[in-house]
């Protein structure tokens, strides 16, 4: 296995890693300004009409050019018009770059805070999500379509079924046989826009070459719509947001169409797509909305059918940080082709410190590279990528060839009753140990709830947040207030925790179900307690699939939750169960005199919604300390000695 390199190394010899910082040659620039044609409309086989705004190279006179070129395409449901209309301010914001790392530097605790959300300004995502500057003059077309129900485009909203796909595949057919367009095709984009483009990979449509992903899913109803079994306020909040924007089109689009008739009959007939669907999970507990079922199943990009080059992206604080390593693994591609990359951040500020010195290459510049690479085959090396890069938590970047860390054994924690002495702030303060307790013990969770102002608030919340201060992004104790905490001892030499973990705890309700919120937190020798995974879980939906479950060498690591009607597991009020809770994947430097903490809660509002009909089957919740059962953490980790001398922290 290649042993990770740190960004202090030199360019490394022949057949040695890339460092995370290499820096890629593109070609040059031979276009100087484009030329966007907006409104064009695409007639799907159903009659309906997307409608798509193509930017493309254009010559100093503005007159765009005759040749056919690679079309790189965005499907997206947040209305494009409003995007192509942004683009004179995020030009302005781009090109202010070098200026904003000059004015902002790195935050002092070296995390994901609110000055790195300022420095994602920099790093090249306005670029990367949008019609790419850096790509158009180098001879790619850009084609941004609204998809169906969303935007300028007529149809009924159909967010991420099965139609939609269809959509997408219709869409890169008429690219192709456009006559600016020479047939090579790659898709890019930022969440939603992000897992169209793995949806349509997963098809294997004729002529997609590369993909690249910023912060999508390879499961977006266990990710966000239904972790754990709940609810979260972010889906409300979205599917408002989609609503009203499908109500503000570009009426020369819609005129220049012809489709004003259509679009208005579309949207009279559905108002507010999936109104029923949020007052029914509001209302009921049976609803379909608190299941996973075959039209979830079906939000899943068929990842081992890619045959187009692959570059993941992802944030560890992201909302889908848990898909990031499975989207990965779960790609049939040789090195190279599949790329996973994973920064300190939040879903908006994918980029931060991105073209600075000892961080990668500014993201436009790396989206334009890979595509050169895959789409038009040029040799500039980024297949010898990674093809795994990913910054540690509290750490630095790193390269390596796997995730989670090829050395990392399985380590166990158990849940202590006996104070650690580090947590005088939290509800109740436990400890972690490496052999359980022999007496039995109870600890009631508190009935208050968490503070919102939390890490994990500005999780949901897409990083934003972290702009008021250190409570909402890098120092946890507010949120421990309000639950019970278990605090390991100091670490007497550096750890890499690098995978899943699993907590598995025997509880106890008082009610017919109960709701277990969990944060695993590396805490400083001053304290500070910084959030570095997360998970959740409904004592019903507790079953687990093990053919679909993760375990290394006999040990649970990551548990799998059905999350069906079928599989719901009944609690007895009164009566201990046990249940295992997945926690999101992570990559943390657990530096010496730091210590690991898990903080248990009731809730963490705003990121899980428990419904009103979720919430009166709630009541007493109770950790059962039992020696014959106990409560125990399982993850990966490695000393950090086991790495090259010049390689450790």
């Amino acid at each position: 296995m290649a042993h990770p390199r740190n960004l202090s190394s030199a360019l490394p010899a022949s057949g040695a890693p890339l460092p995370p910082n290499a820096r890629f040659k593109l070609g040059p620039a031979l276009y100087p300004r484009i030329r966007i044609e907006r409104g064009v409309g695409i007639r799907l086989s159903d009659g309906t009409i997307l409608s798509a705004d193509i930017t493309r190279p254009a010559d100093r006179h503005g007159e765009a050019v005759t040749s056919a070129l690679p079309a790189v395409i965005t499907l997206s449901p947040y209305n494009k018009t409003l995007v192509t209309r942004a683009n004179p301010l995020i030009n302005a914001v781009s090109a202010l770059g070098p200026l904003i790392y000059r004015a902002v530097p790195p935050s002092a605790h070296g995390r994901a805070g609110g000055r790195e959300m300022l420095r994602a300004l920099g790093g090249g995502a306005l670029e990367a999500v949008r019609a790419n500057r850096t790509l158009i003059s180098r001879g790619y077309v850009h084609v941004a379509v609204d998809v169906r129900g969303t935007g300028t485009s007529t149809g009924r909203l159909q967010l991420m079924s099965e139609r939609e796909q269809q959509d997408h595949l219709e869409v890169l057919d008429w690219v192709r046989r456009q006559p600016w367009c020479d047939g090579d095709l790659a898709m890019t984009g930022i969440s939603y826009l992000a897992i169209t483009a793995l949806q349509t990979a997963g098809h294997r449509p004729e002529g997609l070459k590369a993909v690249f992903a910023l912060v999508g899913s390879e499961d977006p109803t266990r990710d966000i719509m239904l972790t754990g079994g709940t609810q979260s306020t972010f889906n409300l909040a979205w599917i408002a947001a989609v609503n009203g924007m499908k109500w503000l089109p570009s009426v020369p689009g819609l005129v220049k169409t012809g489709a004003t008739g259509r679009f208005l009959r579309d949207r009279l007939a559905s108002p507010f797509t999936r109104g029923s669907d949020i007052a029914g999970a509001l209302l009921s507990d049976r609803h379909h909305q608190h299941f996973y079922d075959a039209d979830a199943d079906g939000r899943r990009p068929n990842l081992e059918n890619f045959a187009a080059a692959t570059w993941i992206h992802a944030g560890w604080h992201d909302v889908f940080v848990r898909s990031a390593p499975a989207l990965y693994q779960r790609l049939q591609l040789p090195p190279g082709a599949a790329q996973l990359v994973v920064e300190d951040s939040y879903h908006v500020g994918p980029g931060t410190g991105f073209g600075s010195a000892d961080h990668p290459q500014r993201l436009d510049e790396l989206q334009c590279a890979f595509f050169d690479r895959w789409v038009k085959g040029i040799d500039n090396g980024i297949d010898d990528y990674g093809p795994v890069t990913v910054r540690q938590l509290g750490g630095g970047w790193i390269s390596r060839d796997a995730f989670p860390h090829p050395q990392a054994t399985v380590h166990r924690r158990y849940l202590s009753a006996e104070s650690s002495g580090t947590a005088p702030h939290a509800a109740v303060d436990g400890s972690l140990r490496a052999e359980p307790d022999r007496l039995p013990g109870r600890i009631p969770l508190p009935r208050k709830r968490p503070g919102i102002a939390s890490q994990t608030s500005s999780w949901i919340l897409m990083g934003l947040p972290t702009l008021l201060g250190d409570h909402w992004a890098v120092d946890d104790r507010g949120h421990e207030a309000a639950a019970v905490t278990f605090t390991g001892e100091a670490f007497d030499t550096d750890h890499v925790l690098s995978g899943p973990l699993n907590l598995h705890l025997r509880v106890m309700a008082s009610g017919t179900d109960a709701f277990w919120a969990v944060t695993v937190c590396d805490v400083a020798p001053d304290g500070t307690s910084a959030v570095i995974a997360r998970g959740a879980l409904r004592s019903t939906r507790r079953a687990i699939d093990d053919t679909a479950s993760d375990y290394r060498n006999g040990e649970l690591l990551h548990p799998a939750h059905p999350l069906t009607v079928e599989a719901i597991l009944p609690v007895k009020p009164g009566v201990p169960h046990d249940l295992d809770i997945d926690i999101t994947p992570t990559e943390a430097l657990l530096r010496t005199g730091h210590r690991l903490r898990i903080a248990i809660a009731r809730t963490s509002w705003p990121r899980y919604f428990l419904t009103p009909a979720v919430t009166r089957h709630i009541k007493k919740q109770t950790i059962v300390l039992d020696p014959r059962h106990p409560g125990l953490l399982t993850y990966l980790a490695a000393p950090a000695e086991t790495l090259p001398a010049e390689d450790s922290a």
